[in-house]
């Protein structure tokens, strides 16, 4: 069997999603990085500032900044952006950049702009969750991400009144059984 350490496997240093002005929507950091709060700001600002005057709407694009592998994309108003120690393999982080912003834009239903994104904060959080954990890549299809992020929504968090015919049927089983078990 081969013994895998945490240095041998891709990972991450943050994922940022931001608006069009650089402010937040919705960020993760798995490493030490950027220790404080104001290092965390200063730093989406500045790869925000050095990225906005570039064109990623069709496909990720990549850079190197501050020593860093910055793989960023634009949809709409929302910008994607991973970032990664620089000896990181590229074509993974586009990868993962893929999977983030795909699986965003089902979860959202192809309506990907900061309002939506607010409304649904929630699942791009979870959406976080899926792809990376403690730094490590996890997974990158965007259906697969998708996927596991609805089925965890629809385990209660869906409003009864948004759920299909299929999740409100098995939402009221299992209150049924419930309160049989009591």
């Amino acid at each position: 069997m081969a013994d895998f350490s945490k240095e041998s496997c891709p990972s991450v240093k943050n994922i940022l999603l931001l608006d069009s002005e650089g402010k937040r929507v919705a960020v993760k950091y798995f490493s030490d990085d950027w220790p404080t709060n104001a290092s965390k700001l200063a730093y989406e600002k500045s790869v925000f500032t050095k990225t906005l005057k570039t064109n990623a709407r069709a496909e990720a694009e990549i850079t190197l900044f501050d020593g860093y592998i910055v793989v960023y994309k634009f949809v709409h108003d929302l910008h994607f952006f991973v970032t990664a120690g620089d000896d990181e393999n590229e074509l993974i982080l586009a990868s993962v950049l893929n999977g983030f912003s795909d699986s965003v834009g089902l979860l959202l239903r192809g309506d990907v702009e900061k309002r939506t994104a607010l409304e649904n904060l929630d699942l791009i959080l979870l959406c976080i969750d899926e792809i990376i954990d403690g730094g490590i890549i996890l997974e990158t299809d965007a259906n697969t991400i998708a996927g596991k992020v609805a089925t965890n929504a629809v385990d209660g968090s869906v409003p009864f009144s948004e759920q299909t015919i299929s999740q409100a049927l098995a939402t009221a089983r299992e209150h049924l059984a419930r309160s049989l078990l009591k």
